[in-house]
């Protein structure tokens, strides 16, 4: 006679979701070893420091994907983190630039091209300003912007235009933003007008930061701005920008929404931000995120 009594109930299994080398989901008894951004196209380490503070405020959860190995991510047409897998980041970039320096039929170069605005489109708007030294009190705003009480913002990666003032715009951001104890992950610049803009826009969105700081003539910025919604996870309401690119013939350049929630400093200490279209300005004593 048994004495043990009935048999216990078989434990239910765990499954894991995981990608293929065919970038198709399937089931798993074994947990991913690496993590990955379905949309921006990315892979790292489960411990990535930049990976955790996105998913702590909720910008990652949606695009969260997982692989079993680095091979398959690769295979996949993922490539590595810049913050948790640097070497392996360099080996990527290194080998990409390669190859697009190997593309010399007509049908590679077309398809790296941007969404570029129209001839028409740009001689319409051709009137723009060109950036105008920044002030102290622009600084102070935009630096408030990124750091009201609730904000959680540490990393930062900051974009300029190539002219005088863009530049020391830039480095006076980064200057104060280290010197609060803030990290910049990294400085893109790019030109006024090009063939493609992929290769600024795929550098400004490397690493996931928690927000991205813009210094930058218009025209330029339209064109980067345009392949960043098109190409890239890049977020406007994460981004903030000098006093240069507060106006409204920018999203009017860019088409709607590209721009919207984007906000910035006013040269006398202001702000504004783009809503649906438009450039709403704030003065000093108004609101100020």
């Amino acid at each position: 006679m048994n004495s043990d009594g009935p048999p216990a109930p078989c434990e239910p299994r765990r499954t894991y979701t995981l990608l293929g080398r065919s970038g198709t989901p399937y089931l798993s008894a074994t947990p991913g070893t690496l993590g990955g951004h379905r949309r921006g196209r990315l892979y790292g380490r489960l411990d990535c420091p930049s990976a955790l503070r996105a998913l702590s405020r909720g910008h990652y959860v949606k695009h969260r994907v997982f692989f079993p190995d680095e091979a398959t991510a690769v295979a996949a047409g993922f490539r590595p983190c810049a913050v948790c897998l640097p070497e392996e980041y360099a080996h990527w970039r290194a080998d990409r630039e390669s190859s697009h320096q190997a593309m010399n039929s007509l049908s590679d170069r077309e398809s790296s091209r941007s969404p570029l605005i129209s001839p028409t489109d740009l001689a319409a708007h051709g009137d723009l300003p060109r950036p105008s030294p920044h002030t102290a009190a622009e600084l102070a705003a935009l630096i408030s912007l990124l750091t009201p009480p609730t904000s959680r913002i540490e990393t930062v990666t900051v974009g300029h235009s190539r002219d005088k003032a863009s530049r020391a715009a830039a480095y006076a951001f980064a200057t104060a933003w280290t010197a609060r104890g803030g990290k910049v992950l990294t400085t893109v610049d790019w030109p006024e007008s090009a063939a493609s803009w992929l290769r600024p826009a795929t550098r400004l969105t490397a690493g996931l930061p928690d927000a991205w700081v813009v210094a930058a003539a218009p025209l330029g910025f339209a064109q980067l701005a345009r392949r960043l919604r098109h190409s890239t996870d890049w977020d406007p309401s994460r981004t903030y920008a000098f006093a240069s690119l507060g106006d409204s013939r920018l999203p009017a350049l860019t088409g709607p929404d590209t721009l919207h929630g984007l906000r910035g400093a006013t040269a006398d200490g202001g702000t504004w931000e783009v809503r649906r279209g438009w450039v709403t300005t704030y003065d000093p004593a108004g609101p100020a995120s």
